[in-house]
C-alpha cells in the first residue's frame, strides 16, 4: 500500500515539472506581402489583418510592419498553433507564409489591395 502511495505521489510530482517547461505564450512572424502601399488607411482592409486577428481565441497581439511586409503575432500555446494561426491569415484573405491567400476571402479587398 505505501509503495502505491509513493508511486503515486511520484507521478503527481512528475507531471508538475513536465507541465512548467511549457511557455504560456510564443511570438510568430509570417509572411504576410502585400502589394497595397496605404493598407494602414484603405477603408476595405485596412488594419483588417491586426483587428480581425483580435477575434480569434488565444491571440493576445498582433502587429503589421508594412517594410518587411510581416506579421508579429504573440498568442497563447495552449489555445493555438502556428498552423492554425497562418490558417485564420489565409481566411482573411491574406497570404500567410507559403499558404495562399482565401479566394474568397481575397476577392473582398479592394482593387488597390490585391
Amino acid at each position: 500500500m505505501f509503495k502505491s502511495i509513493l508511486l503515486i505521489a511520484c507521478l503527481f510530482v512528475a507531471q508538475a515539472i513536465v507541465a512548467q517547461d511549457q511557455p504560456k505564450q510564443a511570438t510568430l512572424v509570417v509572411k504576410t506581402p502585400n502589394s497595397c502601399d496605404h493598407c494602414k488607411v484603405c477603408e476595405s482592409c485596412g488594419l483588417k489583418l491586426e483587428t480581425d486577428l483580435y477575434y480569434v481565441r488565444g491571440i493576445k497581439r498582433v502587429e503589421y510592419d508594412q517594410e518587411s511586409q510581416t506579421t508579429t503575432i504573440v498568442y497563447k500555446t495552449k489555445l493555438l498553433t502556428p498552423e492554425q494561426i497562418r490558417r485564420e491569415i489565409v481566411q482573411l484573405g491574406f497570404d500567410a507564409d507559403e499558404l495562399k491567400a482565401d479566394p474568397a476571402a481575397y476577392a473582398k479587398r479592394d482593387g488597390c489591395c490585391k
